[in-house]
């Protein structure tokens, strides 16, 4: 080993033991490469591969050498016998095509291992075959043991870098590692070979005329390594398009192979497992690539096509045959089956090795149903024929009848014998209007006027489709449709049912579906048509909005069954009093609308006399007697607007204005009512700046205990200083609010403001503040209040929620679960106006109010009514057992706090104990001051 190292590194010249070294390694890559694209391929490329190979290795292990041999210095002259280096340059292409060839074609462990021994035996040959080709002074005496060691290492790493090419399955780390290999294996045979060389003096020879100086060596070494290199390298190029061109075709095949959806294409392993399904597997037999990669094909099959072993005797006769190819039944994911063409063939690589299956199955049981179908066509036909459920017949071109089925009989009510072949269309069409009309006349002429138009249909333009309204109410639906041999089709169908359906969803989109009544897109049609008759006429034309009174109370007492009666038989009595120029409609809910025409007013007020007589009559519902009555609006054109809209918005106004009226149920539109219109929608819009502009302010009205007088706690009540009206009352405003919205933000406002204020009083008296329901049903109030206690510090104990009936009527379970919200806080709720509704004792019953006011009105009504008496002692009763203490409101006269005091009554307010006020700097004292 000693001597190998001092061979290398004092005898020879390092920078050309690496040119060497990098020439090897040049040279073996591109045998490498080569080699990979010669067992890629087969036939004549492949030998034309091996062949490039060994050429590029033999040059490669030979410019080496020889370069190798001009960095040895052995410390005399040498020269060089050409026919030697050329002999050895020989030998080494010669013997490295072959050991190539054996490791391509010889399959296994013997074509590398000998391959790569011969490729061993090459370099030798051609390392020791340039030794003899040196002419030194002396003679040359090698070291036995160096030489076999040289041999031995060489091969071995020749029979290593042919493995590492015939087993990687990664290419380009077998490349680099047959590279490396076969590039140990020449500089290790030559530094050790050269290392067993001992040159003796001896007599000098004379040059021969074959002799090649080192100076001329290196030329030709230069020129051999610069072919060399362009073979390496244009090789490689070839190899590398070569290798980027079948990666992308393969790509390519790959994609087109998963992107066809006709065909069921798949891979098998040699056992028949899946291992590669494309999209039109997916698509016929409906498994996803997760689903059945991995699963053996064999669950194609039927069970007992599994028992009988076909799936695996398929693979046999693909592997035998080279090919397999059959049709029958295949089974889909789900169970169901269809008629497939299946074709099956082996998979065998280069090396003979088979690698698997390919497996290509077509879904053909349309074509397979359509070979039965004609197979069996005559058999079938009159099955097809007579289970139509259109008519059918096929005549030649004579008008004579071919085919036809029973369905036609029954469409036309025509005798079995119409049936057979030969009857022609014209004794069709008499037998069928004779069938139809009782007068032969009008059959004859009607059979005659329906052939010559279809005749007309037929021949004239090749086909027609038709609708007939035959005598008995049936609409037939015919198409004729021509024939190449001047024959002709005709289809009947039965279309009575489908243009009854038409009709029925036509009229529902234009009429109202619970009382048929035409709906707000007819009223609208027919209004516009008037309103231009009108004008080409010089007509009037009233439009008059109807809403029905106490429609909802009908629905809350007695159900919505009995809302739709009502409604549905209020639009029976005005279907049945309309008259020409007359028409009603319904907008939805209990608004209806009503058009009149007419020329004189006395025509108008008879139209709305009847309405209003249908209004005001009593409908029995079971055992109630119901009685509805309207309000109506009134707006005439042209006087009170020219357009549709105006019209319907000006009737709507009037009828609004009558609806608030207590005495009047019909109210013609005012210009007034615009006025009034606008000035409310300019007070909402007003509303709603009131709270930032600062218009808002709270006075608080004192409640006492009738028996002691002691304040027991304060209401707040909303005031709004308009900057242009003055004080609105909240009458006006607190409605107006609800109907906008802005009751939200000034709700809000009132509940802050109020604690913020009492919290600062120092006392611990209750204020009372109103929800309205808007709050309740839109507001997240349980959260409002709870942050506003938060806010201000105002104990929840000081705080008490007034409601009425009416706030939680509407959504009654929803708006109890927010009232127990809140009480949970620890804030009281009370009801307020209790006694005016109908369904008091009810809702007490439904939530455990912590007080009840009792309205004011039977306040007022206490001193002279004997009943109003009755009634205040009976809810004072009503408190007392349920120990729900009662305030009083509206008290205003010391005999009606005598009363409330000998009744027992427990709290009151009104003028006599105090007149709303607002709060002091000193709020302590100053409220109490101010309402005492």
């Amino acid at each position: 080993m000693f001597k190998i190292l001092t061979c290398l590194v004092v005898e020879h010249d390092p920078r050309m033991v690496v040119l060497a070294a990098l020439i090897c390694f040049l040279s073996s890559f591109g045998a490498v490469t080569l080699l990979q694209r010669a067992r890629a391929a087969v036939g004549g490329p492949r030998a034309t591969w091996i062949a490039a190979a060994g050429i590029a290795s033999g040059f490669g292990i030979w410019a080496t050498h020889f370069i190798a041999m001009l960095a040895y210095d052995p410390g005399v002259l040498v020269g060089y016998q050409t026919n030697l280096m050329i002999l050895s340059l020989a030998a080494a292409i010669v013997l490295t095509v072959s050991a190539l060839g054996i490791a391509t074609y010889v399959a296994g462990r013997a074509g590398w291992l000998f391959g790569g021994l011969v490729l061993g035996a090459g370099v030798a040959s051609m390392h020791f075959l340039g030794m003899a080709a040196l002419d030194v002074p002396g003679f040359i005496r090698w070291d036995a043991t160096l030489v076999v060691s040289s041999i031995l290492a060489g091969s071995l790493f020749d029979v290593a870098a042919l493995f590492a090419v015939a087993r990687g399955d990664q290419p380009l780390r077998a490349k680099l590692l047959a590279t490396s290999a076969m590039t140990l294996g020449i500089v290790t045979l030559h530094f050790t070979a050269m290392a067993a060389v001992t040159i003796e003096a001896g007599p000098v020879a004379e040059a021969g005329i074959g002799m090649l100086q080192p100076h001329l060596l290196a030329f030709v070494i230069a020129g051999t390594a610069f072919f060399l290199l362009s073979i390496v390298l244009t090789a490689a190029g070839f190899a590398r398009q070569a290798e980027v061109l079948a990666a992308a075709s393969e790509k390519e095949f790959s994609r087109f192979v998963r992107s066809v959806k006709d065909y069921a294409i798949c891979m098998l392993d040699i056992d028949g497992h899946v291992t590669s399904w494309n999209a039109g597997a997916e698509a016929n037999k409906g498994y996803t690539a997760a689903e059945i990669i991995g699963k053996n094909f064999a669950c194609f099959y039927a069970p007992e096509e599994r028992q009988a072993n076909l799936p695996q005797q398929a693979l046999r006769l693909a592997l035998l045959d080279g090919k397999y190819e059959t049709e029958g039944w295949r089974y889909r994911k789900d169970d169901t089956r269809y008629w497939a063409h299946v074709v099956i063939e082996p998979i065998i690589d280069e090396a003979g090795r088979h690698g698997g299956f390919i497996k290509i199955a077509k879904d053909i049981s349309k074509e397979k149903a359509n070979a039965d179908r004609i197979a069996e066509v005559s058999k079938n036909l009159d099955i097809a024929l007579e289970n139509m459920t259109q008519g059918i017949c096929l005549f030649d071109k004579a008008d004579r009848l071919l085919i036809s089925n029973r369905r036609c009989l029954e469409i036309f009510n025509l005798s079995e014998s119409m049936a057979g072949k030969g009857v022609t269309f014209r004794e069709i069409l008499e037998r069928a209007s004779a069938s139809a009309y009782p007068d032969p006349a009008v059959a004859k002429a009607r059979a005659d006027a329906a052939y010559q138009k279809h005749r007309i249909d037929i021949v004239g333009t090749g086909g027609a489709d038709l609708v007939e309204k035959l005598p008995n109410g049936r609409s037939i639906l015919t198409k004729h449709r021509m024939l190449p041999d001047g024959g002709w089709v005709s289809t009947y169908e039965d279309i009575t049912e489908r243009l009854d359906s038409e009709e029925q969803i036509s009229f529902l989109a234009r009429h109202d579906s619970l009382t048929g009544l035409p709906n707000r897109l007819q009223f609208n049609s027919y209004l516009e048509e008037e309103l231009d008759a009108a004008a080409w006429f010089s007509r009037k034309v009233a439009v008059i909005g109807l809403d029905l009174n106490k429609f909802k109370e009908v629905n809350d007492l007695h159900g919505h069954a009995a809302g739709d009666f009502v409604l549905v038989t209020i639009a029976q009595r005005m279907k049945a009093l309309l008259q020409e120029g007359e028409f009603v409609a319904r907008f939805g809910g209990d608004e209806f609308a009503a058009v009149k025409r007419f020329e004189e007013l006395t025509e108008l007020h008879d139209f709305l006399r009847r309405i209003e007589n249908c209004l005001h009559e009593e409908m029995r519902f079971g055992d109630f007697e119901l009685k509805s009555g309207g309000s109506m609006g009134v707006a005439i054109y042209p006087q009170d607007a020219e357009t549709a809209d105006t019209l319907i918005n000006n009737a709507d106004l009037a009828m609004y204005r009558a609806k608030a009226a207590l005495n009047q149920a019909v109210c013609f539109y005012e210009v007034s009512m615009d006025e009034a219109a606008r000035k409310r929608r300019a007070l909402a819009n007003d509303l709603w700046d009131a709270v930032e502009k600062g218009q808002l302010a709270l006075h608080y009205q004192v409640q006492k205990s009738v028996m002691t007088g002691d304040v027991t706690g304060y209401e707040v009540l909303l005031r709004w200083h308009h900057p242009e009206r003055g004080m609105v009352p909240p009458n006006e405003f607190i409605p107006l609010a609800e109907e906008c919205g802005a009751i939200l933000p000034i709700g809000e406002w009132v509940l802050r403001e109020a604690c913020r204020e009492a919290a600062g009083w120092g006392g611990q008296h209750k204020i009372a503040v109103n929800i309205s329901p808007v709050q309740l049903a839109n507001g997240d109030i349980v959260s409002l209040v709870q942050q506003v206690l938060a806010e201000t510090g105002l104990s929840p104990k000081r705080l008490e929620l007034e409601i009425t009936e009416s706030t939680i009527i509407d959504d009654k379970e929803r708006a109890l679960l927010t009232l127990r919200q809140i009480k949970e806080l620890g804030v009281t709720i009370a009801i307020d106006d209790f006694g005016t509704g109908y369904s008091s004792l009810e809702t007490l019953r439904s939530f455990p109010f912590d007080k009840i006011k009792l309205d004011k009105s039977f306040m007022w009504e206490v001193e002279g009514s004997p009943q109003a008496k009755a009634i205040v002692r009976a809810i004072l009763a009503l408190g007392q057992s349920l120990s729900v203490p009662v305030l009083a409101e509206g008290v205003e006269t010391q005999k009606q706090l005598d009363i409330l005091q000998a009744e027992g009554c427990d709290e009151a307010q009104g003028y006599l104990l105090g007149r709303p006020a607002p709060i002091a700097a000193a709020p302590g004292t100053r409220v109490q001051a101010a309402v005492a």
